[in-house]
């Protein structure tokens, strides 16, 4: 106990940001890039590509409380509770991303659907053996509620820059495909072919080199996690305590008002965001005429929100997390409002996306720092449980995903409603108004449900250091009563 008074070392925090690269990358690349892959390099109707998503995003949302419990589970081993998951996890999830973006050879659409379906829920189900006790590690790191804070700012800095580089990664990808697809529509003026003849094979062995990239560096950064972070023991571990069932647990959480409400507030948020930005390259490409300036205006969006994590932190330490929270979600709005209005005016649309970096960086810090004043309410006022941590990160991360299925299902049906084409080389009105719409009202409406969850959020900074003071002094009765 006297090692965690002394605080989290800067190194541990380092490489536990590190950890946080691989299911940070991953996502990026699979919400830049993926809709484009299935409906205009693998050609396959909007319909079946809004089935794999939602399906796969779906599948991903339930098993996450499911691992989160298995992992509440497992004995301690020694290297950790929670190191052997991401030990074992880690080649698993190598090999099935790598699958994720691998074409088949069949020409057949059912085969595909059954390809893409089966890598899609494949992949997620061992990242989420990777991601959900790589979350919980936050609470095992040792150290004060401020250190864990500040590991998790740490860690929110490193996956802006994970993102920052998937962006790059899949912005090649993207460039080489506007570059075959630019050459099959000349080849329509010219010839009156169709442009769904191009094969776009420079386009799928892009797609599949930036996947092995992506898994090489996955590798790399689970060795930097394994290597230097080394667990604690269970922290305000006492032996009265037990571990309840699965389904006592689950309605335990769903019961716990602070956390039913941040949870709420927290998807709705990441609803928004994903409507918004999961729409993003279509919107640039279709409505806004800068499909060209994409990476460009990508990278200035995830640049700014990387440089805006620092920040929120320290604001967050000044005035509070809930008021920090209100602040940096409000950027949104009239941000994505002036985009929508003049959508082909580059500067404004830069400027605007930094803005939006901003807020991005809000809802990627702040509800995560908020989750363990949460769990220390919870211990507070259950006493008696323990090895719940994995359990309210899983749970928070099945929201999350659930939010980005539905997001991701409903964009890419609206679009089919609409009358979208893939690889077509223009697109009527209608498909312009819907990912307008897509990236505008509906994300407004959706961030203004969230934020007043967030309001109706009981711990405000008083109370949260009020908890703080009830963990400490609960930490010395344990050691107290643990001496001879």
């Amino acid at each position: 106990m006297e090692q965690r008074s002394k605080g989290i070392p800067l190194a541990r925090k380092v490489c536990y940001a590190v950890g946080g690269v691989p299911c940070q990358m991953t996502t990026a690349a699979i919400s830049i890039s993926l809709q484009i892959f299935l409906l205009d390099v693998v050609q396959m109707e909007a319909s079946y590509v809004s089935m794999i998503l939602f399906v796969s995003r779906a599948w991903d949302a339930v098993t996450d409380p499911v691992v989160g419990y298995l992992v509440s589970c497992s004995n301690w081993t020694p290297i950790g509770k929670l190191t052997p998951w991401l030990l074992i996890s880690t080649p698993f999830c190598m090999l099935s991303y790598v699958l994720l973006w691998f074409v088949p050879t069949t020409g057949s659409t059912p085969e595909a659907v059954l390809w893409f379906l089966v890598a899609a829920c494949l992949f997620e189900t061992l990242m989420s053996c990777y991601n959900v006790p790589y979350l919980s590690l936050n609470m095992f790191l040792g150290g004060h509620p401020r250190d864990r804070d500040s590991a998790t700012a740490y860690r929110m800095s490193v996956e802006m820059v994970a993102m920052l580089l998937a962006s790059v990664i899949q912005g090649q990808v993207v460039s080489v495909y506007n570059t075959e697809k630019q050459e099959a529509c000349d080849q329509l003026d010219q010839t009156h072919e169709t442009p769904q003849t191009a094969s776009l094979q420079e386009t799928k062995k892009a797609f599949l080199t930036s996947a092995l990239v992506m898994a090489a560096l996955f590798f790399l950064c689970s060795l930097v996690l394994f290597f230097g972070v080394r667990e604690q023991q269970v922290p305000l571990c006492s032996d009265e305590k037990v571990r309840p069932p699965y389904l006592s647990s689950l309605k335990m959480l769903m019961c716990h008002v602070p956390y039913r409400r941040l949870v709420l507030g927290f998807v709705f948020s990441v609803l928004a965001f994903q409507m918004s930005l999961g729409n993003f390259a279509l919107f640039c490409s279709h409505a806004a005429g800068l499909g060209a300036q994409f990476q460009l205006l990508l990278l200035v969006l995830l640049v700014s929100a990387s440089i805006a994590v620092p920040f929120w932190q320290i604001v967050l330490l000044r005035i509070g997390k809930k008021i920090t929270v209100f602040i940096g979600l409000s950027l949104f709005i009239p941000a994505v409002m002036v985009v929508a209005c003049v959508p082909s005016k580059l500067p404004v649309f830069m400027t605007m996306c930094v803005l939006i970096g901003f807020s991005v960086a809000t809802v990627f810090l702040l509800p995560w720092s908020m989750l363990p004043d949460v769990m220390d309410d919870f211990a507070v006022k259950h006493s008696s449980c323990k090895d719940l941590e994995p359990l309210f990160f899983s749970g928070y991360a099945f929201c999350s995903k659930l939010a980005g299925g539905l997001s991701v299902g409903l964009s890419t049906m609206t679009l089919q409603i609409v009358g979208y084409k893939a690889s077509a080389c223009n697109h009527g009105d209608e498909v312009v108004t819907a990912l307008i719409v897509l990236f505008s009202p509906v994300p407004i409406a959706l961030l203004l449900a969230g934020m007043v969850f967030f309001y109706t959020y009981p711990i405000n900074e008083r109370q949260r250091l009020e908890l703080q003071d009830q963990q400490l002094q609960y930490s010395k009765l344990i050691v107290v009563s643990k001496k001879p």
